[in-house]
């Protein structure tokens, strides 16, 4: 299988477009991790992606005819822009379909390449579709972003670099997982000539379909409902046919990260570069730290392949809010103090001298008040430890660090409870972000029923993201919950969540 593979990623010939990225060591990283870090610079190509490689050798590769015809494909981001620059290289027509909710600053971003821009449907699977049925009926020859031979030598090109700018001792290469075409590029060239260098793959936690298809046995399609869009250029539902096939032979571990340590990744990315990647680019680094801390290992040396840095600014405020997290640099907790005089100075003195992110104190009785204070620590577990066990030997504390309502929502909106108030739920939704998005959200939701919380947060984030408190019968739970099944939108109840025990109940 390799040698087919090893024949087309030699012969493919993608520097009329692309650039041989550079191979940098990350010093910090390096230092802090105690191995060699690598970085492999695929963000710097002209789309800021490594995605025109193989768009443009799949396209260099079509008959006369083809070419004559033109290409079209459906994607919203680095594919997109891929095709578009190996399209008017070539002097070749493209068609690229996009979501009628993708934002204006990537159609812009194809449309200056020369690439017709069509609107279609609101979801990639149906701007998917129109794809398709154009090019049955105009004859255009489709390209995919990542089940393709050709588009997966193109990516393999990024492999034969790597050994050539890297003749040294190599452990490990860390790869993004989308579809599957950039691992399977890769892993087929290092594998065939370096088989002791591992390939691990790096997916995040909502949009892991290749470590769901290795963990079954087979390709496994992940519901489009619980699809995590953060890490956007890597969520795919399905990994490809050709990709799983080859995965199966090179690949020898798939690494799954939260959203926090995709963050955290891009900020360390940052550090040593002074670039800030996309998350589906950071997703390499973030698996890498995750790898060194599971197995302990010092003194090695990994290539992380950096893919991509086609990020919204907006975002940057949700990256950077979560980073602390993700770097364990902040712990957020929930404390009970006595309501006496004096107590809060007390508590702020237990503290001691530590940069504090988060103060939000609220009555509860004559008894006693609630604190959510974030706290930084330096990032260690020993620190976090020391930090939980002072405060534990004066107070009743609850660690909502890893809380997502208490994260995303109550640390915004500490209020306390509603008197007399009776069947409150909450519930805690996310929907694809774009304007008018919250309207739509209410007018599913409906006006049957009593709305008694409401908080909605979107920094820059791909989802909406919305709390809901609603009073809701024990007769009516049962319908209810049928209806948001019904809805698609990715939906927790969290009624006997701590936070909002601790805080809003």
């Amino acid at each position: 299988m390799f040698q087919k593979y090893i024949k087309k990623i030699l012969e493919a010939d993608v520097y009329d477009v692309a650039i041989e990225s550079p191979l940098e060591c990350a010093t910090n990283l390096s230092d802090r991790l105690q191995n060699t870090v690598l970085l492999k610079r695929e963000d710097l190509q002209e789309v800021f992606s490594f995605k025109l490689r193989g768009a443009y050798n799949k396209i260099k590769n079509l008959s006369d005819q083809e070419k004559k015809l033109g290409v079209v494909t459906a994607s919203a981001g680095n594919h997109a822009q891929g095709v578009a620059l190996a399209a008017k290289k070539l002097g070749i027509p493209a068609v690229i379909v996009m979501g009628k909710n993708t934002p204006d600053i990537k159609v812009a971003a194809v449309r200056r390449y020369g690439a017709t821009i069509v609107l279609e449907g609101d979801t990639y699977d149906e701007a998917s579709e129109h794809a398709y049925q154009l090019a049955d009926k105009k004859g255009y020859a489709y390209i995919h972003p990542f089940d393709d031979p050709e588009v997966i030598a193109g990516q393999g090109t990024i492999g034969m670099e790597l050994l050539r700018q890297h003749t040294d001792e190599l452990d490990a290469v860390f790869v993004p997982v989308g579809g599957g075409g950039l691992i399977s590029g890769i892993g087929a060239f290092i594998k065939y000539l370096r088989p002791e260098v591992k390939i691990i793959g790096v997916e995040a936690e909502g949009s892991a379909c290749l470590w769901a298809a290795l963990d079954a046995g087979r390709r496994v399609k992940l519901k489009a409902s619980t699809l995590d869009q953060f890490a956007d250029g890597t969520a795919v539902r399905q990994v490809g046919v050709e990709n799983f096939r080859i995965a199966k032979e090179c690949v020898d571990e798939v690494i799954k990260v939260s959203i926090d340590e995709i963050c955290a990744a891009i900020k360390d990315i940052f550090e040593d570069t002074r670039s800030i990647s996309e998350p589906s680019g950071a997703l390499s680094v973030a698996g890498m730290k995750a790898y060194i801390e599971n197995n302990k290992t010092a003194g090695q040396t990994y290539i992380a392949v950096v893919s991509g840095a086609n990020m919204n600014f907006d975002r940057l405020r949700h990256v950077s809010e979560r980073t602390e997290i993700g770097e364990k640099r902040e712990i957020l907790l929930s404390v009970t103090i006595p309501e006496k005089p004096g107590s809060f100075k007390r508590f702020c003195t237990v503290i001691g001298k530590r940069s504090i992110t988060e103060f939000n104190y609220r009555f509860v009785n004559e008894r006693k008040a609630r604190v959510l204070v974030g706290i930084q620590t330096n990032g260690s577990v020993d620190d976090r430890i020391k930090v939980l066990a002072k405060l534990e030997k004066n107070y009743e504390v609850i660690d909502l660090s890893d809380n997502e309502v208490a994260v995303l929502h109550i640390r915004h909106m500490v209020g306390g409870a509603a008197e007399g108030l009776k069947d409150e739920h909450l519930f805690r939704f996310e929907f694809p972000e774009r304007p008018g998005a919250l309207l739509q959200f209410l007018e599913v939701l409906g006006t049957e029923l009593n709305i008694t919380l409401f908080h909605y947060r979107n920094h820059g984030s791909a989802y909406g993201r919305v709390l809901v408190g609603i009073q809701i019968s024990r007769l009516e739970m049962a319908k209810f919950r049928q209806g948001l099944v019904k809805i698609g939108y990715r939906f927790w109840e969290e009624t006997d969540n701590p936070a909002y025990q601790q805080f809003l109940y």
